[in-house]
């Protein structure tokens, strides 16, 4: 008899990366809080940050250090324009990069919208024990990385792996 393994929720912060959004039109924001909490995973906080690398970074290593967040995804500026600056603050945090994320992202936004995906600098790394998603800012974009990636690899229950069930090894390098 095989035993089903139960779900385990995650804690997960939204940070939306905007000059000009806020909470009352931040629709991607608000795509990725009903998606997350539909799926039965805990909104843990949520914020938009002006598009300033110091700035993301900032609040990145805010949750990075708060214990009662397991994950980060952010929604905006992976772009190429000088304003896009989301993945150089994930790069001033991020112990380690997960590359797979980004290609998979690619991949998967390139049956949509074809060679247009080849801007995206979607990608994703952890740091102190969290995870970190770095979404365009689109509402399909946010659609895309949750429905065909994240929804499965947050879950504990997705096999033959995921990052759920990685979650308390994270630190070994830190004991």
């Amino acid at each position: 008899m095989s035993q089903e393994t139960e779900f385990l929720p995650v804690n997960i912060a939204v940070l939306t990366v905007s000059d000009t959004r806020t909470l009352a039109d931040d629709r991607s924001g608000d795509t990725l809080v009903e998606r997350l909490t539909a799926a039965g995973h805990k909104l843990a906080d949520r914020k938009i940050v002006k598009d300033d690398a110091a700035l993301i970074a900032d609040q990145f290593r805010a949750w990075i250090n708060d214990p009662d967040i397991d994950c980060i995804i952010s929604t905006g500026g992976t772009g190429v324009t000088g304003r896009d600056v989301t993945p150089e603050a994930l790069d001033a945090v991020a112990e380690k990069i997960i590359p797979g994320f980004g290609e998979m992202f690619r991949w998967i936004s390139y049956q949509k919208i074809k060679s247009s995906t080849i801007q995206s600098r979607a990608s994703a790394g952890v740091a102190n024990g969290t995870y970190i998603f770095v979404l365009p800012g689109s509402t399909g974009a946010c659609k895309d990385g949750w429905d065909e990636i994240l929804v499965h690899q947050l879950d504990i229950r997705h096999k033959p792996c995921n990052f759920v069930e990685l979650m308390p090894r994270l630190k070994e390098h830190q004991a």
